[in-house]
């Protein structure tokens, strides 16, 4: 099975989410990618379909977008 990936900025409402994620989700089936830290995968993500973060991309390729933390467009 491919993981999940799930994409934040690292702002309070993204490290909220992502603590809920972890709690719902194996680490082992997603991956965490800190965007404001790993400017490489903001084009991944845009292309993934995200627009705004914090975010969650399914293995299916399903994005699921959690609350509003920033939009793609101001971490390119």
């Amino acid at each position: 099975m491919t993981k999940a990936i799930f994409y934040h900025a690292g702002c309070p409402v993204c490290v909220s989410a992502e603590t809920d994620i972890l709690n719902l989700i194996p680490e082992n089936q997603v991956e965490v990618i800190h965007l404001g830290t790993d400017k490489s995968k903001v084009k991944d993500a845009a292309g993934a379909g995200v627009k705004s973060v914090p975010a969650l991309v399914l293995s299916n390729g399903n994005v699921l977008h959690i609350n509003f933390g920033a939009s793609i467009e101001d971490l390119k």
